[in-house]
């Protein structure tokens, strides 16, 4: 088979291209998932990329609807340490709320919980960006529930835009994902990291 265009003579030509770094299905239920840089100048070392996408279906065993996921770069839970914007849409309505500093890290992942129907799963994309500067880290989620309240209904939808910012100069090099309120993240929950590469050709 021929290499695809963005390759030639072995090299990738193409700019800011994604790279898999890693991802788990949780088979059982886990208190909490982590991510770390390898450190070792391989695929898994954070340092070579520019920013980090994070693709998630969440889901937790709170005893409720819907339950928050923390996300905590380098283990960082100080709510004083994050800010946060969003805005989020529900039965046809729209909200917009400051968060002057945020318990929930530097994404929120609102996901379905005990309550909710057995097969709904929060879907989130969060962009992490610039983690190797000396500047403070920012962030943009968005995410996605239907049919997350106890009777499943199809007007039960929610849409989520959040921006933070990490008040930290450091590089990021783990991410740590815990429930606020639950015990467990869930089986089948997934959670799967790329790196974006700086531009390969001028």
């Amino acid at each position: 088979m021929a290499d695809p265009a963005y390759i030639v003579n072995g090299v990738l030509t193409d700019g800011e291209a994604w790279v898999g770094i890693a991802t788990t299905t949780l088979g059982a239920g886990a208190t909490s998932v982590t991510f770390t840089s390898t450190d070792d100048g391989q695929v898994g070392d954070w340092s070579q990329y520019m920013d980090l996408v994070l693709i998630t279906y969440t889901r937790t065993n709170y005893a409720d609807t819907s339950d928050n996921i923390r996300t905590a770069p380098n283990g960082d839970t100080t709510s004083t340490n994050f800010v946060s914007e969003r805005l989020y849409g529900t039965a046809g309505a729209a909200t917009a709320q400051n968060w002057s500093f945020s318990s929930y890290g530097i994404a929120k992942l609102l996901s379905p919980a005990a309550n909710s129907p057995s097969n709904v799963f929060a879907a989130h994309v969060v962009d992490l960006f610039d983690i190797n500067s000396g500047k403070y880290k920012s962030s943009l989620l968005k995410g996605a529930i239907e049919g997350w309240e106890a009777d499943g209904d199809s007007g039960d939808g929610r849409v989520d835009l959040h921006g933070t910012t990490w008040i930290s100069q450091a590089p990021i090099t783990s991410l740590v994902w815990e429930p606020s309120n639950g015990t467990e993240i869930v089986a089948g929950s997934m959670f799967s990291l790329f790196g974006v590469l700086p531009r390969m050709v001028a």
